[in-house]
């Protein structure tokens, strides 16, 4: 007999279907106990019944997916590159105005604001 088996027979008010057997199996799955239900025991199953994630909803689903590995860091590399790209365009946007001194280091605020007033100023321009 397995060890864990003795100590199962020996106390039956442990089973797991009470709250606390069922966070500490859930725990070592890797889900909370509410997503577990017990079914019935398949032959050989050791005298526990084994437990199923229930039909998880669309939300938790999602949640488990981005907790892996392999998804925060595509995750990372797909933020990196989207924030390269607009670090690269405020850039391009930073070229096209005019300052006094020209190498004047902008916030991306001031890139903003001065790129509005510029255009504003074209307007007027051409407007004239």
């Amino acid at each position: 007999m397995i060890p864990d088996q003795a100590a199962d027979s020996d106390h039956p008010s442990s089973a797991p279907s009470d709250p606390e057997s069922l966070g500490a199996e859930a725990k070592a799955l890797g889900c909370c106990a509410s997503d577990l239900e017990p079914v019935e025991e398949e032959e050989g199953g050791g005298g526990r019944p084994a437990l199923h994630p229930q039909q998880l909803s669309r939300e938790e689903k999602r949640r488990r997916r981005r907790a892996t590995a392999k998804y925060r860091s595509a995750h990372a590399t797909r933020e990196r590159i989207r924030v390269e790209a607009f670090n690269l365009a405020f850039a391009e946007l930073r070229k096209l105005l005019p300052t006094l001194p020209p190498d004047k280091k902008l916030s991306k605020i001031e890139i903003l604001r001065l790129a509005i007033c510029y255009i504003s100023y074209l307007n007027h321009v051409l407007d004239v």
